[in-house]
């Protein structure tokens, strides 16, 4: 959409014909509902008109001028001198990015014009739970037939569709050498290696009638091809010394054929000086862990491209720094998907027949496991859980940071594991449950506690809800280094949680288990290891050495 300039401009433009809608808005005009009670007027307010022109594929909203045609401009002090805080306001409650401009005329009457492009393909906007549309002068409910429109708009599967002029000497052999031994040693079948590759093609849906699609090109397809065919099909590998550093210290670009360019562009961010191992205290000694996982970074990668929009064009961009790598894609999340139920949903790649093939070569284990896959490699690893937050209806970025923030969590979660057969470990809603509890957090599955409560792992308290039991906390180094037994240094963890506390805090815990005098030699022999004491008399306190 052009940008307009010049009131005179505006003041011929028809509000349908045009999609813009006109509003004098002099004073006091609502940004979200204002003090209105009746939803009807709560509707008619700025956040309401750039929703509903948004789902109407973009528009204008101009504010100080008259909505009688031809239009004049009256002036409105709306978001004067705040524009900038307008654009983020804006973007913080929809995700979508307007632009605003402030126009005057002869007589110094401002206008102002927010500048709204349309809604992601698939997705309405909604203003307090409900996605508006423009029916005469008034803001509707979007009725069911022009919202199942919308729905159907979801991207079909782009990976699935012809590439014209594609051939099979278009394709690499080292690719196909690659995705042959990688189906033989995922399905342990031999007659893969020598099945004729037109054959082969077909059996896995790249081939048909003749006629390669672009999944093909993607997975199997020389670089000067892609380059031809799908020059956005580019993943992009920046590094820099700080995540805050503007410049790129480093920066290469891959657009090989999927089969040769993952084991690349992983060697690439593999090098010493982009993936320096980090230090940990795995007490009693101090071991080497390198700051990213390669399992982890696979299956970001490829689940990028999975869901990627090839439409909207726009390379996967992988930033590196020490402390974390950040992955983008087009394409915001699949229909059904938002940040709280990522683990729970039963997603579907935008490109279903490239997921189909990498599944079936092991480069994944299941199509739509990625994420379970990063999380539960992250919370095993004592890493804070990989971040989507930054993400909008236009692109999904993924954080992972590389600090290992837990070390405890680690030690306790790889004895777990290593003990148990492949069938009988945590799965990554128990993993997310113990993430969760261990760091005061809320999200909590339901499913995953009763197992954890009935193996110990965790405890039900009348104060806290839940806790950690007692197995986590003898992997806590005084602990380990004899100072203290788990189930006291469980106790005290939850006790001195908040701050330190006084002897009485110690007495409602042991009440009926130990005497008075018990509990004051309890606390007092720990002194010095485990507590430290501040203050004197009545006003003395204890809490846990750091």
């Amino acid at each position: 959409m052009e940008a307009i300039t010049d009131i005179l401009e505006l003041s011929t433009l028809r509000e349908r014909e045009d999609h813009v809608e006109f509003k004098e808005a002099k004073h006091n005009y609502p940004f979200a509902g204002g003090k209105h009670v009746d939803i009807r007027e709560r509707r008619r307010c700025v956040l309401g008109y750039v929703v509903a022109l948004a789902n109407e594929k973009g528009g204008r909203l101009v504010l100080g001028m008259s909505d009688q045609y031809p239009h004049t401009a009256v002036g409105s002090d709306f978001a004067e001198g705040k524009v900038g805080q307008l654009e983020d306001e804006i973007y913080e409650r929809l995700h979508i990015r307007v632009h605003c401009c402030e126009l005057f005329d002869n007589n110094n009457n401002r206008v102002l014009v927010i500048q709204i492009p349309s809604r992601p393909v698939g997705k309405a906007l909604r203003f307090e739970g409900v996605p508006l549309m423009r029916v005469g002068e008034s803001l509707r409910e979007m009725d069911d037939q022009e919202y199942f429109s919308i729905l159907q708009e979801q991207d079909p599967d782009f990976s699935a569709k012809i590439c014209k002029g594609l051939s099979v000497e278009d394709l690499s052999e080292e690719a196909i050498e690659n995705m042959r031994q990688l189906i033989f040693k995922k399905r342990n079948r031999p007659e893969v290696l020598n099945t004729p590759l037109a054959q082969l093609l077909t059996d896995l849906g790249l081939l048909r009638d003749d006629e390669l699609n672009y999944a093909a090109l993607i997975l199997l397809g020389k670089r000067d091809v892609i380059k031809h065919y799908l020059p956005q099909n580019n993943i992009v590998v920046e590094y820099r010394i700080s995540e805050h550093q503007i410049r790129y210290s480093a920066r290469k670009e891959f657009c090989e054929p999927l089969f040769v360019g993952v084991d690349m562009i992983w060697r690439y961010i593999n090098q010493a000086g982009i993936n320096p191992l980090v230090h940990i205290d795995d007490f009693p000694q101090v071991i080497d862990v390198p700051s990213f996982t390669e399992e982890t970074v696979r299956e970001a990668i490829l689940n990028s491209l999975q869901h990627r929009s090839f439409q909207m064009g726009g390379d996967i961009l992988i930033k590196i720094s020490p402390g974390s790598i950040l992955i983008s894609n087009t394409g915001g999340f699949p229909y059904g998907v938002n940040l709280s139920n990522i683990l729970t949903v039963n997603s579907s790649p935008r490109n279903r027949r490239l997921a189909e093939v990498i599944e079936k070569a092991g480069l994944i284990e299941r199509s739509g496991q990625g994420v379970d896959t990063m999380f539960a490699n992250c919370i095993s690893e004592g890493r804070k859980i990989p971040d989507y937050t930054a993400s909008d209806d236009f692109q999904v970025t993924l954080r992972i940071e590389s600090a290992i923030v837990d070390p405890i969590f680690r030690r306790f979660i790889t004895n777990i594991q290593s003990m148990r057969d492949v069938s009988q470990r945590l799965n990554v809603f128990d993993l997310h449950t113990l993430y969760s509890i261990s760091h005061n957090l809320s999200i909590i599955y339901e499913r995953s506690l009763e197992r954890l409560i009935s193996e110990d792992l965790i405890i039900k308290h009348p104060i806290y809800g839940y806790e950690m039991g007692n197995d986590y906390f003898r992997f806590h180094r005084l602990v380990m280094g004899g100072h203290v037994d788990a189930n006291t240094m469980r106790r005290l963890y939850y006790i001195l949680a908040k701050g330190p506390k006084s002897m009485s805090a110690f007495m409602r815990e042991w009440e009926g288990e130990l005497t008075i005098k018990q509990i004051r030699s309890k606390i007092e022999k720990l002194v010095g290891t485990v507590l430290i004491r501040d203050g004197r008399g009545k006003g003395t306190t204890y809490r846990l050495v750091n």
